[in-house]
């Protein structure tokens, strides 16, 4: 099976990427090349997720009106 790209995931999947990322940086296992990667990738995902929950919140506003 193909691997999803990060605009695939699913919110839940999103969160639970970065929640691996942070277990690999904290565990100091990679290079620091390595650790500038999973960084960018987790901050991407992070906006990526922002904006999911904005666009929730909107639909929440319009809905209670």
């Amino acid at each position: 099976m193909a691997k999803k790209t990060n605009k695939e995931l699913s919110f839940e999947e999103k969160l639970s990427r970065i929640e691996e990322i942070v277990k690999q940086l904290e565990s100091g296992s990679l290079s620091l090349s390595e650790a500038l990667d999973a960084y960018k990738e987790a901050a991407k995902l992070g906006k990526e997720l922002e904006a999911e929950l904005d666009k929730a919140e909107s639909e929440l506003k319009v809905a209670e009106e």
